[in-house]
């Protein structure tokens, strides 16, 4: 077993051990700022944050740095919260600097206490990560989520961090005959569970060197389908309240010689998951991560050193 998958299969531990800060409430709107899966990581929260109340957006840390206007009105005054892994990408940290040059009450989550992203927020929300954790987030990127969901307020203990790591072994040792001959990739997932299918597509990407892409289901109909042929995998994330939909679409894509993973809904490979699509974000992203490395064993590439990638993006 290499690093990255026992950071993978290893890091429910952690899980246990991840920070519990309490909810936010309706008030002053949020900015949730990363680079990469953080950024995704970010759309997820802050779709689950509005379904609870809380008016929160996902803005790419370079974009909030050099056009903050694009995204709020001139003169508003948001919250902002930083997701960054090593606390150290330029990006978010310039973005988290610049926000409390102007005055932005700025609150990091990273997986490094005293990075330089904490040296530029009021509030740090640590967790600790697998210690074998390399280049690809695996690990990281879970207890991130996790915790950003608990400002939403997300319910996550010990019945559903076993569920997470069933689904994980569930597909690690089934997914072999659907992925056996396809170079084409798509996630779908909707609201909370969108970021995640963003996340899904990049962790196979940057792992396997595969053409991805990330849709929201209904979306996907309107040009992108076109692709779809006997090379596709779809991954497919049912949410709870689009379920019929989303089966639908299921039988759509097969019909055209896709093969579908399911979570939540019937496919090729069916994936049980329960709860509320917040529950989903955080329970089906080991399992996603599992798959990456599948594929990049059934291609022979060691996903420890991923083409053209470093742990830590810093620009000069």
């Amino acid at each position: 077993m290499n690093p990255t998958l026992r950071s993978i299969t290893e890091q429910f531990h952690y899980w246990h051990q991840a920070a519990v800060p309490g909810a936010l409430h309706s008030g002053e709107p949020h900015v949730l700022l990363g680079c990469g899966t953080s950024y995704y990581l970010a759309q997820s929260v802050a779709a689950a944050l509005n379904v609870a109340g809380v008016h929160a957006l996902a803005v790419p840390g370079s974009e909030w740095l050099g056009r903050p206007d694009a995204y709020l009105p001139a003169g508003t005054h948001p919250r902002v919260i930083a997701f960054s892994r090593s606390g150290e990408s330029t990006e978010t940290v310039e973005a988290a600097r610049r926000s409390q040059e102007l005055g932005l009450h700025v609150t990091a989550l990273t997986c490094e206490a005293g990075s330089a992203l904490t040296r530029h927020a009021d509030t740090v929300l640590y967790t600790q990560t697998h210690p074998e954790e390399g280049i690809v987030m695996t690990s990281s990127a879970s207890l991130m989520m996790l915790t950003g969901l608990r400002l939403a307020g997300l319910p996550y203990g010990d019945p559903e961090i076993s569920a997470a790591e069933a689904l994980l072994r569930q597909m690690h040792s089934t997914c072999g005959d659907v992925i056996a001959g396809r170079s084409h990739f798509v996630f779908l997932g909707a609201g909370e569970l969108y970021g995640v299918a963003q996340e899904g597509a990049l962790k196979l990407q940057e792992m396997s060197l595969t053409y991805t892409q990330a849709y929201h289901p209904m979306e996907y109909r309107h040009g992108p389908v076109s692709l779809v042929d006997e090379r596709t995998v779809v991954v497919m994330l049912a949410h709870p309240d689009s379920a019929t939909e989303d089966a639908r679409l299921v039988d759509e894509l097969r019909a055209k010689g896709a093969r579908v993973i399911g979570f939540g809904v019937g496919a090729d490979l069916t994936l049980d998951v329960q709860g509320t699509a917040m529950n989903r974000a955080v329970t089906v992203l080991p399992a996603l991560q599992v798959l990456g490395e599948c594929v990049a064993q059934a291609k022979g590439l060691d996903t420890t050193a991923p083409r053209w990638l470093t742990k830590v993006v810093t620009l000069a």
